[in-house]
Order: structure tokens, then C-alpha cells, then sequence
């Protein structure tokens, strides 16, 4: 009997259809790509037209027979990859090994029984043009990495790689710790006052100098701050302006693959890495939609359902007239995906049994999410009230001019979902004054503050710049976070990331000598002409002349006259124990920093870099509380006396300093 086969990438997204589909199906998983560029070499032919040289992936062999050995006695076979251009260039490879009569591609964007049946029933051809896109891709990728690499061997340090996004990535790291360097704070001060009616004492507010006279109160030093207080001591204070307005606020788009990792960042402290693959596990278990896209549509049927789920669990006050219609605000262009949501939203939560707490936490944030947006609007009445300050009491004239604004929330909308309120939010309930209400000054509360540089990159910042800069797409931002850190070229410290030695050694000589190729604008430019290749209005191999020439002439020259950099390196203030003529200092290697000696590589000595946090075990009372790392590069301390004392704790012991 001639059976179908289907063919997806994973073993699990093939059990989840094996569920949906009946016995006249066989479903295989790839287990990934079957065919690669080679790592030995470049394998791209760059004088037959950038033809890429792929092969069978060492490995793969038995997934390839398996699939060929049911492709033989199979009716039709369905390519059922991802949809995207990853997915669509598997299609391809598994196209080729099993020849082109009887296969079909399908695409689905959840994994549900009505989004199965309806694939079936309309398969396409595999789109050469998305094909085309990730071939371009690859091609592109590894002439920068394959060509720029080498060339960082001989003028940096051997060992060390490049890529096009990552090196870009890098730099962003790099020039915001410069500008935190670089930056100089500024005094400055905030006047507030306390207040109280005249005729009911416990009538109070609190309100902020705004303004002297009739410009905008900036104060830089405390003698100007003192003069403005013995002022404001002997002045009067009457209301000079009472506004309240209703204030509607708009719940947040459905999420997409940068959105997601940015709340998962800012809420769980998650990497984009681990986000990314709990989602994968949602997906290809059937429980939310493909989590691989920068759309914010959604579809027809899933407004319909959401809709009835609101009327049903929070009645028609929270019910639109109309489903919310959401618009991309980013530049991106790959290809047209729902948002994320869940494949069935009367489903609140997976089961903690069969799944993980992380699986857990990230369905019901996507679910909030979704059921949030197709809410009406929270509305707050906003009120904001103006004191006027008068020293002279004969001419009457306003000196200074003093504000307090507060808000207070009349119906929650789609905040309860969230609980009711937005934690970030301070409500502020205000006294109920009128104008020309004279007040009574209680305390002058004056604060010397000084302005702070931006803050270091964190998932959620760095992500969100990346995708306002147009760098990278959904699918790349957690593989390219995460290899900068596992190549050495930032850390990850507290949640925040910082450059390395050998990160500012890299970024500089690239910068220096790759300035066009290193420019934020070139990059996104890169990834619009690859997605311009998937639309079909670009030819792949003619974008790939047009950067290879300007860029191999100046890999070239290049080679010839940069000068070779140096690694800065920290002195630890000990000679070197073994040759007794370098000093001990501290470097960075592919496994994170240790401590050598300077004359390296004349001498080979090398310790243990040991990060003392300035404490001793709180359980033995003998070793030191050391920072150590775990084989996935999350800090925690424990005892340096290990293995003998085995305390450790994610965070550092309070009772001692």
C-alpha cells in the first residue's frame, strides 16, 4: 500500500503531527539541515559565479536513508519545514536527495489540525526565490567569516573569528562602554515643596519647581539651589491652574520574535537563547503559533476566538466594538507570519507535569499578551495642578512656578489581564483644590543629584536597537548574542553586557580598517537586498559582486599595510614564577580571563584567574567567597576551598561585606 510522507525538522514536531494526520501518513524528521557548506574550507566558488559547494552533512546519514528508504514507497511526499527561508532551504535539500516527482511543499504557521488540513490542501512548489535568500545568506556569511578571520589571526591574536552581524553587534557593545567612559556628570539640583490647604490641613501635595519666571527652572550649583530656597521660604502660594483630562491607554501589539525576548528578558531575566528554545518547545508541540517572525497580524479566526473568550471571562466592558488592528513598527521585511500567539486561547496554561516552568511562564506571558490585545483601553483621569510662588506681595508678580501631576485609573481595559495595574505606574491620588486656593508651605525639600550616562546593553536593549537599526533578522538575534559571548568578545555581568580585552581589540581594527563594512547603515542595507532577494526582485549573485569587489581589494590591502594590534592586559603585580623576567598578567581566552605571563609566547606559564568577592565561606569560615561560572556562563559563588567545602549560592552572602 502507497502511504504519504512527511518530512519536518524535528522528532517532536513530527509526534505532534503524527497525531493530526491518520495512518495513510509517515512522518520523518530531518533532525536540521541535511546539507552544508563544508567547514574544511571556504567551498565557495567565487570565480563560477559564487557557486556554493554544499554537501551531505557528516552525521546525517541515517536520517537521509530513512527518508529516501520511505520516499521510495511513498505516494506523494509533503515538505513540511519551518516557513521561512531556513525551512524553505531544507525543503530544497530533501527535494534534491529524493528527486523531484512526487514531492509538494506545505507550509503552516501553528501546528493544529484545521492549519494541517488546510496545508494539504493547497501545496505549492518550494520557493526559489526564499531559497535563494538563505543560499545568499550562507554564501555571504561565510565569505566575510572565512576571509576576515584569518586576516584577524595575523594582526590580532590566532584563534579569533568575524562575521557580519556579530562584528556589528560587537561594536554597539563597545561604543556604548566608551560613551559610559567617556562621560561626565553633571550637578544638578530639584526643588520640591510640601504643601497643605489653609483651610484643611490634611489636605497635602507635594509639587516640583518647574519654572523661574518665564524660563525653565535648570539648577547646576548649590549656591543658586540656597538662594532659591530662602526665596521660596518667604513666599506665598496660591493654585494657579487645575486640569483634568481623561486619559485612554492602548494595550501593546500581539508579540513578535523581538518582543518576546524582550519581555522575557525584562521580566524572567532569560537570554534570548533560552527564550527562543522554550518557544521552540511550545511550537512544535502545538501550542502557540510560529515564533520566528516580525509580524503582528492576526488571523481572521483567532480574533473571532478571542473575542468570545473576552465577552465569556470579563464580560462586554472589555470587548471592543471592532478587533484591533496592529501595524509593524519595525523595518524589517522577512516574510509575512502571524504574531506569536496560542494555537487555541481557551487553553490558559500547559500542564506543569508534562512541561517545564519555564514552558510554563512563557505560554501564559503569550497568552496574556494576545487576550490583552484585542481589549479595550484602561482610562485614567489625569490631573495636573499648578502653584503659583509670589515673594513680592505688593506688585503680585509669580516668581516661580511649581507643578505636581497624578493620575488615577477609572476602569482597567486590558489590565486585568495583568492584575489591574501596571507595576511601573505610580498612581498618585491628589487633593481636591481649586483655582486661586491659597496653600501653606510645610518643608522645602531640596536634591542634589548629578545626570548618569546610558545605561550598558542588556538582552532586551540590545535587541530592541538591533531591530530599530534593521540588523538582523527574528531568526538571528539569539544565535548572534550568544556567540559573541562564547567567542570572548563581551561578558555578561549582572545582566548587562561589557566588552573584553579582546572584543576592544577586534572591534578596533575592524572599525579602522573595515569602516564601510563596519557601518551600522551597510549592515541593514545587507539584510534589505536579502530580503529583497526572497520577494524576487533581486538576483542573488550579481548583490554578491557588487560586495565582493570593493571588499576583496580591501582585504587585500589591507594584509599588506595594517599594522599588527595588541591585546591590553591587566598587571597583576607578581612576576612571572617561572622565568623570572615577564610579569603576571591577566588575558582572555576562548574560556573566559586567566592569568599568564607577559613575555608570552616565549614563556608558556599560565594560573587560574581566582575572582575573590572580599569574604570569607559562610559555612566553613576558612575559604574565600570566590565568583565562579557554570558550563553555560551564569555567575554564582562558592567556596574556594571546593571540593572540600561545597557551599555555593546564586547571589553574594549580605550577612558579611
Amino acid at each position: 500500500m502507497f502511504m504519504n510522507l512527511v518530512v519536518v525538522e524535528s522528532p517532536t514536531k513530527a509526534k505532534t503531527l503524527t497525531r493530526f494526520l491518520g495512518k495513510d501518513y509517515v512522518v520523518e524528521a530531518t533532525m536540521g539541515h541535511l546539507k552544508d557548506l563544508p567547514k574544511t574550507k571556504l567551498n565557495v566558488d567565487i570565480e563560477n559565479n559564487f557557486e556554493p559547494c554544499y554537501s551531505e552533512i557528516p552525521g546525517k546519514e541515517k536520517q537521509i536513508n530513512i527518508i529516501k528508504r520511505e520516499a521510495r514507497g511513498a505516494k506523494t511526499i509533503y515538505l513540511a519545514t519551518d516557513p521561512d527561508r531556513e525551512g524553505e532551504a531544507i525543503s530544497s535539500h530533501v527535494k534534491e536527495i529524493v528527486g523531484n516527482g512526487k514531492t509538494k511543499r506545505i507550509v503552516f504557521h501553528e501546528i493544529t489540525r484545521e492549519a494541517i488540513e488546510t496545508a494539504l490542501k493547497n501545496p505549492r512548489e518550494v520557493d526559489t526565490n526564499l531559497v535563494s535568500a538563505q543560499i545568499a545568506r550562507r554564501v555571504l556569511d561565510r565569505l566575510v567569516g572565512y576571509k576576515l578571520s584569518p586576516l584577524l589571526w595575523k594582526k590580532v591574536r590566532r584563534g579569533l573569528s568575524a562575521g557580519r552581524v556579530q562584528s556589528v553587534t560587537v561594536r554597539l557593545i563597545v561604543e556604548r562602554e566608551r560613551e559610559i567612559e567617556s562621560f561626565k556628570p553633571v550637578e544638578y539640583w530639584e526643588i520640591c515643596l510640601e504643601l497643605q490647604t489653609i483651610k484643611d490641613p490634611r489636605r497635602q501635595l507635594t509639587v516640583q519647581l518647574v519654572k523661574i519666571g518665564d524660563k525653565k527652572a535648570e539648577i547646576h550649583d548649590s549656591e543658586t539651589a540656597e538662594k532659591l530656597i530662602a526665596d521660596l521660604n518667604e513666599s506665598t502660594y496660591v493654585v494657579s491652574r487645575v486640569d483634568t483630562k481623561e486619559v485612554k491607554k492602548n494595550p501593546y501589539p500581539p508579540f513578535t520574535t523581538s518582543t518576546m525576548t524582550q519581555s522575557a528578558a525584562r521580566l524572567f531575566g532569560w537570554s534570548s537563547k533560552k527564550t527562543m528554545s522554550v518557544a521552540q518547545k511550545l511550537y512544535e508541540k502545538g501550542h502557540i503559533t510560529y515564533h520566528r517572525t516580525d509580524s503582528v497580524n492576526l488571523a481572521d479566526s483567532a480574533l473571532g476566538a478571542v473575542r468570545n473568550l473576552i465577552v465569556q471571562d470579563y464580560g462586554d466592558p472589555y470587548l471592543p466594538d471592532k478587533p484591533r488592528f496592529y501595524k509593524r513598527q519595525s523595518k524589517l521585511a522577512q516574510e509575512a507570519h502571524e504574531a506569536i500567539r496560542p494555537t487555541n486561547v481557551s487553553v490558559k496554561s500547559v500542564d506543569e507535569d508534562k512541561y517545564s516552568l519555564g514552558a510554563v511562564k512563557l505560554y501564559e506571558l503569550i497568552w496574556k499578551r494576545f487576550v490583552a490585545c484585542q481589549m479595550t483601553a484602561s482610562v485614567y483621569d489625569q490631573t495636573t495642578i499648578d502653584v503659583g510662588a509670589t515673594k513680592n506681595k505688593k506688585t503680585g508678580t509669580v516668581n516661580y512656578l511649581l507643578r505636581v501631576g497624578g493620575q488615577s485609573m477609572k476602569f482597567n481595559g486590558w489590565r486585568v489581564i495583568f492584575g489591574g495595574k501596571d507595576p511601573n505606574e505610580t498612581e498618585v491620588d491628589l487633593p481636591s483644590v481649586k483655582v486661586e486656593e491659597p496653600l501653606e508651605l510645610i518643608k522645602i525639600v531640596p536634591s542634589q543629584k548629578f545626570t548618569t550616562p546610558q545605561a550598558r546593553y542588556n538582552e532586551a536593549s540590545l535587541i530592541k536597537t538591533l531591530e530599530k537599526l534593521g540588523i538582523g533578522r527574528p531568526s538571528t538575534y539569539a544565535p548572534t548574542i550568544s556567540t559573541i559571548q562564547m567567542r570572548g568578545y563581551v561578558e555578561k555581568n549582572d545582566g548587562k553586557f561589557s566588552p573584553t580585552s579582546v572584543g576592544l581589540a577586534v572591534n578596533d581594527f575592524l572599525v579602522v580598517n573595515f569602516p564601510i563594512e563596519l557601518e551600522y547603515a551597510f549592515t541593514a542595507k545587507m539584510e534589505d537586498n536579502l530580503d529583497s532577494v526572497a520577494k524576487g526582485n533581486l538576483e542573488w549573485r550579481g548583490m554578491m559582486h557588487d560586495f565582493w569587489e570593493p571588499f576583496s581589494k580591501k582585504l587585500k590591502d589591507v594584509e599588506e599595510k595594517s599594522a599588527r594590534v595588541k591585546i591590553a592586559t591587566e598587571k597583576v603585580g607578581r612576576a612571572c614564577p617561572e622565568c623570572k623576567q615577564g610579569e603576571l598578567v591577566i588575558r582572555s581566552g576562548r574560556f573566559g580571563k586567566f592569568i599568564s605571563c607577559s613575555r608570552f609566547p616565549e614563556c608558556k606559564y599560565t594560573e587560574k584567574l581566582v575572582n575573590k568577592a572580599g569574604m570569607k565561606c559562610p559555612d566553613c569560615k576558612n575559604g574565600d567567597v570566590i565568583v565562579k561560572k557554570t558550563k553555560k556562563g551564569r555567575k554564582f559563588f562558592g567556596c574556594s576551598r571546593y571540593p572540600g567545602c561545597k557551599w555555593a549560592s546564586w547571589q553574594i552572602p549580605k550577612t558579611q561585606s
